[in-house]
């Protein structure tokens, strides 16, 4: 792929001027270091930032080869949110953890491509050289662990956290990127002064967490990922967290990958909702899809769980049965054990992600509903029956 002209990412200007959000560094994405990008850019729409293709990672353990995610596919909008819901252990961390390839060195990217996208030029992640991969962890695509206080260091002060990032990337003014990060942890409804002169242990859960927020957008990028952002948190801070979430991402137009079990938090947030079952997408599509019309018997499980604020009492239930050894995976569909629609035709075939709206996108996370189940039909036709008999 040839490299085109770009203007470069200048320093941070006068702050009146243009505001803490102008491109804070000058060091320019090496592009010419990821070529043979499996995607061209050219084919992607224009609100594409990051095309993930065939996505496959495994973990060498002592029992064998764990498949932590295999085959997975989606596309990420410019300012839209994609969900990733399921069980723990589904593989969700992984494919986050991929997307900025942090994962242990037990783990291997055995296949797929992750293309991100600025402008009209696109690189494949997974080739990026050190210097590209160091450029965009921060500059183009920063992450939100689960644990914050784990995700801070607990012997630096919390200004100089932030100080050390901006050095990393580029920003070689101190006061300039001091004057940002206070900007940020107003941004984020902090005392900015007070929590930027704090370690981490002097702060609560939730505001860890918006440091950590306020320190994924230091440097302005196009693409955040949030690891189970309210996870451990009280129902009011979690509420201040996501309205924070809805807020910014409204001003920034950044887009958002969101990996949760919270279905609720997934209801409030996301723009699409991909079910992760046994490393593999099994459904995709709007939330308004996949509360309202889902056609995978496990994002139906998973509905069946949740309590509902509206409606009638009814009795709650779970998913049945065990998730799947990843390491030794039942024959055709990962989910035939536990699934009521089962038949012996799924365990001869694991089924491929197919489109239930032929009118509409056929790819994950592309605006489109897609899923992979033989039975998706009867699926739909039975959360049909219980949602008419909820209402009556």
């Amino acid at each position: 792929m040839t490299a085109t002209s770009e203007p470069p990412r200048n320093a941070v200007p006068d702050p009146g001027e243009r505001g803490v959000f102008a491109p804070p560094s000058s060091f320019r994405m090496p592009w010419g270091q990821a070529t043979d990008a499996r995607i061209d850019a050219s084919t992607l729409p224009d609100d594409i930032v990051l095309s993930v293709r065939d996505l496959t990672v495994a973990y060498r353990v002592r029992r064998g080869t764990v498949k932590a995610v295999r085959r997975i596919s989606f596309d990420l909008r410019r300012g839209e949110t994609l969900a990733l819901i399921g069980e723990s252990g589904s593989g969700k961390t992984t494919v986050a953890l991929a997307l900025v390839r942090l994962l242990v060195r037990a783990a291997r990217i055995t296949d797929g491509s992750v293309v991100y996208r600025r402008g009209a030029r696109a690189v494949d992640v997974l080739r990026l050289g050190a210097a590209g991969l160091r450029h965009y962890r921060w500059n183009e695509c920063a992450m939100v662990f689960q644990s914050a206080l784990n995700a801070l260091n607990p012997v630096i002060r919390v200004r100089d956290q932030f100080l050390d990032v901006a050095k990393a990337h580029g920003m070689t003014d101190r006061r300039a990127a001091e004057a940002r990060a206070l900007e940020l942890l107003r941004l984020v409804q902090l005392d900015a002064d007070r929590v930027a002169g704090s370690y981490p242990h002097e702060l609560s859960g939730g505001m860890r967490q918006r440091v950590l927020i306020a320190m994924g957008l230091l440097l302005d990028p196009q693409v955040i990922i949030l690891d189970e952002p309210t996870t451990a948190l009280d129902i009011l801070t979690q509420r201040t967290v996501i309205d924070l979430l809805r807020r910014l991402k409204g001003e920034r137009q950044f887009a958002l990958v969101l990996v949760s079990h919270d279905l609720a938090l997934a209801a409030e947030l996301a723009d699409q909702v991909a079910t992760v079952y046994a490393g593999r997408i099994v459904e995709c599509g709007t939330v308004a899809d996949m509360f309202y019309n889902p056609h995978h018997p496990y994002t139906l499980g998973l509905l069946n769980a949740v309590p509902t604020l509206s409606g009638d009492f009814r009795a709650l239930d779970s998913v049945r049965g065990q998730p799947p050894d990843l390491i030794d995976l039942p024959p055709g569909c990962a989910f035939r054990p536990r699934c009521p629609f089962g038949t012996d035709e799924c365990e001869a075939t694991d089924p491929e992600v197919a489109t239930v709206d032929p009118a509409r996108s056929g790819v994950a996370g592309a605006g489109g509903h897609v899923v992979a189940c033989l039975h998706a039909d009867a699926v739909a036709k039975t959360f049909d029956r219980h949602a008419s008999a909820a209402r009556k």
